[in-house]
C-alpha cells in the first residue's frame, strides 16, 4: 500500500474502535502490535517519526544472550536472551545469522581464559549446544588478520547472532498487518486522552498530512524507548529512564578484514568493544555515555565517542595503522535504560520494566533479542485491563514459516534468496517478481538488490528519503557519502514508484544528504 494511499485512508482507520492503541513504532512496540493481532485484538500501532526511526535502527546490530550480564549476575535475564536468540536463528533465518566472536588470551588482560571460559561454558548449557572453543595464537590470528601479536596467547571462540535491526521491525510489522494489526508511521501523540482520570485514548497529529485525529481504545500502551517518561508526565509519573548514547563506525570489509567479530577490552577503561562483519562493512562499536541532547533530534556521534573507538582499534590491529579517513559512516542510537543509580553509565542493567499509571501502561528499557517476551508480558499485565479478551500467551514461533522463492528468484544464488526470505517474508517473492531488467543485481559493495529499492518506495510506507536509505535499505551506511554515487540509480528506479516531482527529489535529496552530514557522518575535530 503506498503512502498516498494510506494518508487518503487515515480519517475512516483511525475512527474505528480499538483495543489497543500502541505507541511506538520500534521493536517493543512492534513486537506488542504482532503478539496481540495474532491472538484477536483489533490493534493499532502509531509512530511520530518512522517506522524504527530510533533506537531500533542504531542497535548495535546483535542478537544475543548477554555475555557480560553473566558477570553481573543476572541468570535469568541472560537465560531467557539465549532462548530468544535461538528461537530467532530458527524461525528468522536470513535475517537473523549467526555470529562467531573471537576474543583474545593476551598476557596479563582481563578477564582470564579460566574466567572465560567458565562463563562460556554456562552461556552454552543455556542455550543447550556447545559452541565455544579455545583458540592458538596462530589460529585467532587467522581469524582476525592484523591483530595485535605482542602477548597474544591465544583466543576463545563462541557464538551469538546478528541482524539487520530496522529489517526485523519491519518484518515484524509486515507479520502483525497479515494477523490484522495497523501500523502507520508519521503519526505522533499531541496528548493523551482520558475518561474519568483514566487514559483511553490519545490526540494524534499527523505530520504529512498536518491533521489531528482524536483515537479511543480501551487501552493504551507507550512503547516510547526513550521517550516514555514524557507521556508518563502526561499522567503524574516521575521520570524513571536513565537516556544512554551507544555510537558506532562503519569501516569497509578490506580495510579491516575479519572472519569473525573480534570482542576486547579498550586499553582506556576495561569497557568491551567490538568488530564485526556486518551487511559487506565492518561495523565497530560501542561507546556507553549519558545522552545529555535533547531526544527530538537524531542522535550523533561526539568528537570524543569517535576518537575513543578510533583509539581501540588502532590498539587492536596497529599494522593497520587505521584513520579517520577510513570511517565510512557513524551512528548513534538512545538507549531506553530504566535508571537504578549506577555511576558508570555500562553498569546500569538492561532489563525492562512495565508500569500502569491511570490506565496508562508503560514498557521501557529491555534489548532487542527479547522482544518476543517483553510483548508478551506486556499482554499478561494488559489482560485485566482488557475483561472481554482471553487469549493463550504462551509462545509461539516469531515468524510464520513461508514458501521458498520461484521464478525469476531463482537466478539468484542460495544466500541471496534465504537474505531476501528473511528480510521480506511473505512478500519476497513479490518483490523478485517486480523487478525490471537488471534489478535482481546486488548493488556494488552491498548485499541489497536494486529491487529491494524499488518494493521499499512502492510498498513500504516511505515518506522522506532518509526511510529508504537509512531503513528500508542500509545503503547510506554501507556506501560512502551516504551513497551519494548511486543516487541517480536509486531516482531513477523510486521517484516514480513514489510519486514525486522533479522538485520533490531535489528537495528530499538536499535534506537526505545535509541529515547525513550532521548525523551519520565522521564528526568534526
Amino acid at each position: 500500500m503506498s503512502g498516498d494511499t494510506r494518508r487518503e485512508e487515515l480519517p475512516a482507520l483511525l475512527a474505528r474502535e480499538w483495543d489497543l492503541l500502541i505507541i511506538g513504532g520500534g521493536i517493543t512496540g512492534a513486537g506488542i502490535l504482532l503478539e496481540a493481532a495474532r491472538r484477536g485484538l483489533a490493534a493499532l500501532l502509531v509512530e511520530q517519526k518512522d517506522f524504527a526511526w530510533g533506537t531500533s535502527s542504531r542497535s548495535s546490530k546483535l542478537v544475543h544472550g548477554g555475555l557480560r550480564y553473566l558477570k553481573q549476575g543476572r541468570l535469568g535475564m541472560t537465560f531467557e536472551s539465549v532462548h530468544e536468540r535461538q528461537a530467532l536463528l530458527r524461525d528468522a533465518a536470513g535475517l537473523v545469522e549467526p555470529q562467531g566472536f573471537a576474543f583474545g588470551d593476551y598476557l596479563g588482560r582481563k578477564p582470564g581464559r579460566r574466567q572465560f571460559m567458565l562463563g562460556l561454558a554456562l552461556y552454552d548449557w543455556m542455550a543447550g549446544r556447545r559452541t565455544r572453543r579455545l583458540l592458538s595464537a596462530d589460529e585467532f590470528a587467522m581469524l582476525a588478520p592484523h591483530v595485535a601479536r605482542a602477548g597474544l596467547q591465544g583466543g576463545m571462540l563462541y557464538q551469538d547472532a546478528k541482524t539487520d535491526d530496522a529489517r526485523l521491525v519491519l518484518r515484524v510489522l509486515q507479520e502483525a498487518r497479515q494477523h490484522g494489526g495497523m501500523a502507520v508511521n508519521y503519526l505522533g501523540v499531541a496528548s493523551l486522552l482520558r475518561t474519568q482520570d483514566t487514559v483511553d485514548g490519545a490526540l494524534l497529529h499527523d505530520a504529512i498530512g498536518h491533521r489531528d485525529y482524536r483515537v479511543r481504545a480501551r487501552l493504551v500502551i507507550s512503547a516510547t524507548g526513550a521517550w516514555a517518561d514524557g507521556l508518563r508526565g502526561q499522567v503524574g509519573g516521575l521520570p524513571r529512564l536513565r537516556p544512554l548514547r551507544g555510537s558506532h563506525l562503519l569501516l569497509p570489509a578490506w580495510r579491516l578484514p575479519l572472519a569473525q567479530a573480534v570482542s576486547l577490552m579498550h586499553p582506556q577503561d576495561g569497557r568491551p568493544v567490538f568488530a564485526y562483519p556486518w551487511e559487506g562493512v565492518t561495523l565497530v562499536g560501542t561507546t556507553d555515555v549519558d545522552h545529555g541532547a535533547g531526544l527530538d533530534a537524531e542522535a550523533a556521534i561526539t568528537r570524543g565517542e569517535f576518537d575513543y573507538l578510533l583509539a581501540a582499534l588502532r590498539w587492536q590491529f596497529p599494522a593497520l595503522d587505521l584513520v579517520e579517513n577510513d570511517v565510512i559512516a557513524t551512528f548513534s542510537g538512545v538507549r531506553p535504560v530504566v535508571a537504578s543509580g549506577a555511576l558508570d553509565p555500562s553498569r546500569e542493567a538492561r532489563e525492562h520494566a512495565l508500569w500502569v499509571e491511570q490506565g496508562l501502561l508503560t514498557v521501557a528499557g529491555g534489548k532487542l533479542t527479547t522482544f518476543r517476551a517483553i510483548a508478551l508480558q506486556a499482554l499478561r499485565m494488559a489482560a485485566p485491563l482488557l475483561p472481554h479478551w482471553r487469549a493463550d500467551l504462551r509462545k509461539r514461533p516469531v515468524f510464520t514459516a513461508v514458501a521458498p522463492l520461484t521464478g525469476s528468484a531463482m537466478q539468484l544464488d542460495f544466500d541471496q534468496r534465504l537474505r531476501l526470505l528473511g528480510r521480506h517474508g511473505a512478500q519476497a517473492q513479490a518483490v523478485c517478481d517486480a523487478a525490471q531488467d537488471g534489478e535482481l543485481a546486488m548493488i556494488p559493495g552491498t548485499q541489497t538488490v536494486w529491487a529491494q529499492l524499488r518494493w521499499g518506495a512502492r510498498m513500504e510506507c516511505v515518506e522522506h528519503l532518509d526511510d529508504l536509505l537509512l531503513r528500508r535499505t542500509r545503503l547510506g551506511l554501507q556506501l560512502a557519502g551516504g551513497a551519494l554515487a548511486i543516487l541517480p540509480g536509486v531516482r531513477a528506479i523510486c521517484q516514480h514508484e513514489l510519486g514525486w516531482s522533479d522538485a520533490r527529489w531535489e528537495e528530499e535529496q538536499a535534506r537526505y544528504l545535509a541529515l547525513w552530514r550532521g548525523h551519520y557522518s565522521v564528526p568534526a575535530p
